[in-house]
Formats: structure tokens, C-alpha cells, sequence
């Protein structure tokens, strides 16, 4: 992601952060059929930006180095839902529930399984030192020197909570599109894969830090409790605790912007 998406994703934050703010000023329309709880399951599109990438390890080897400006990649692995098996691609679940009382708010548990993989053969700035010999010079980062994915998920883990507009429903209150704004925070639980000189690791689920972000979404209520959504999040999440080869530990920090659909049902 370059600085010209950095922009647009800090604008998009500003204006509907302010967008909300205007509509939790405004009368709320009643959900007669949307109150209580609800689960979706889904799969989703991620963009990363560039990342500073800190590898350290004091313990089985001796290095201490970052890559910066990392350029990574998603892997969504959409055609293994034709093979049935729906939970290789970047999965996605929500678990929610919208209060009976103040039915225009709600709360909501998500998961996006969100893989994340550095390219190979960048060309980098590598400083720091690596058993003793010091860098700081523009390196050829390959699969001889270090690889780095979080393929088990990069996995963000939050709560949200939630405000819906409603936008339309019909006559007979079986269908209904509503815009639903969500914001909120939670952890990263990677499973990080990492080559070093030639030695690999793929480690173990581990809580490595946080994430913070909003999300927009459009949902329609197709049949009754059927629902669909379409999503567009813009997230920050900090990996200062990732695991490496070894004792090695792993940081870093991007912005993501994920495309999710999802399909589920309203209790």
C-alpha cells in the first residue's frame, strides 16, 4: 500500500468517524425484526502496506536486523470452497447480537482468518547485524536469506460495537438494507512461518499483540432471518511479540483494508 492509500484510508476514517457521529445525533428507526442475535460466516480480500519487519534473537543465534518497507501480500484460496473445504480460504465469522430496547446499537465478536505473506526476491534495506557482521545496505531478501508468513492467519480477533441506519424495508417487513457502522479492537493470534538461513519454522498459535479498526457495511436481510453483508474494514495491527526460528522474536506493524462478504442468520 502505498502513501497515496495511506491517505485515502486515513480520509475514509476521518469522514465516516464523523459520519457516525452526525447519525448517532439523529432518531433512531426501529428494527422490529432484527433484534437479538445473529451469526455469519464468510470470506474476505486483504491489502497490506508496507511494513518495517524486526527480527531478533539472542538466544539459539545471534542477530538483530529489520527489513524495511516490506511489501506483502493475501492469499485467499477461494477455489478450495469448490473442494469443501471452507476453512483453508481467509474465512471470516461474526457473532453478534442488536439490543431490543435501543435496536439501532449492538455488539458484535469477529474473526477474520486474513493471511499474510512478504513477498520473495525484494530488494530491501536490511540494517542492523547478523552474527556479528553489521548491515546497512540494500539487500536481495530470497528464500536463502529469510521468509516470513503468517499462512495459519495472520487472525484478528475483536469486539465491536455496532450502529445501523436503516435505509430501507418492505411492506411486509420480510426483507430490509441497512448501513451498519462497527469500530472496536482486539488481539492477533498468528501462526507465523519463518525461514532463516535455510532453517524453517512453523510455529505454534500465539497471542502476539493488538488490532484496532472500523469497518462499513451494508447489510441486507434477504428472507426473513437470512442475511448477507458486504464490508469494506480498514484495520492497524501491531505483531511486537511473533515467534521466529528458535527463541527468535518477530515485530511489525502494517494497515490493512479487507473486502468481506458474508452470509448468515438473525435469530
Amino acid at each position: 500500500m502505498n502513501r497515496l492509500t495511506n491517505i485515502l484510508f486515513f480520509s475514509i476514517l476521518i469522514i465516516s468517524t464523523h459520519i457516525s457521529n452526525e447519525l448517532l445525533a439523529q432518531d433512531s428507526l426501529k428494527f422490529q425484526k432484527e433484534t437479538g442475535f445473529y451469526f455469519s460466516w464468510g470470506y474476505n480480500k486483504d491489502y497490506f502496506s508496507k511494513s518495517d519487519i524486526h527480527f531478533k534473537n539472542s538466544g539459539t543465534d545471534n542477530y538483530d536486523f529489520k527489513l524495511i518497507d516490506a511489501k506483502a501480500k493475501d492469499l485467499p484460496g477461494l477455489k478450495s470452497i469448490l473442494k469443501t473445504d471452507l476453512s483453508i480460504p481467509q474465512y471470516v465469522y461474526r457473532i453478534g447480537y442488536y439490543f431490543k430496547k435501543k435496536t439501532q446499537f449492538g455488539i458484535e465478536i469477529n474473526f477474520d482468518h486474513a493471511k499474510y505473506i512478504v513477498y520473495d526476491n525484494q530488494t530491501l534495506r536490511v540494517t542492523g547485524q547478523i552474527r556479528g557482521r553489521t548491515f546497512d545496505k540494500d539487500t536481495l531478501v530470497d528464500n536463502n536469506f529469510i521468509h516470513l508468513e503468517h499462512t495459519n492467519g495472520a487472525n484478528f480477533l475483536m469486539a465491536n460495537m455496532l450502529y445501523r441506519i436503516k435505509i430501507y424495508e418492505s411492506k411486509n417487513q420480510n426483507s430490509a438494507l441497512s448501513l451498519i457502522f462497527k469500530t472496536g479492537m482486539g488481539t492477533v493470534i498468528p501462526k507465523t512461518d519463518v525461514t532463516f538461513m535455510g532453517t524453517r519454522l512453523d510455529n505454534k498459535f500465539h497471542i502476539a499483540g493488538f488490532v484496532a479498526g472500523e469497518e462499513i457495511t451494508l447489510r441486507y436481510r434477504i428472507y426473513k432471518g437470512i442475511i448477507s453483508e458486504f464490508s469494506s474494514k480498514n484495520a492497524y495491527a501491531n505483531y511486537f511479540n511473533a515467534l521466529g526460528v528458535g527463541t527468535a522474536k518477530v515485530s511489525h506493524s502494517f494497515f490493512t483494508t479487507m473486502l468481506i462478504l458474508t452470509l448468515g442468520y438473525q435469530f
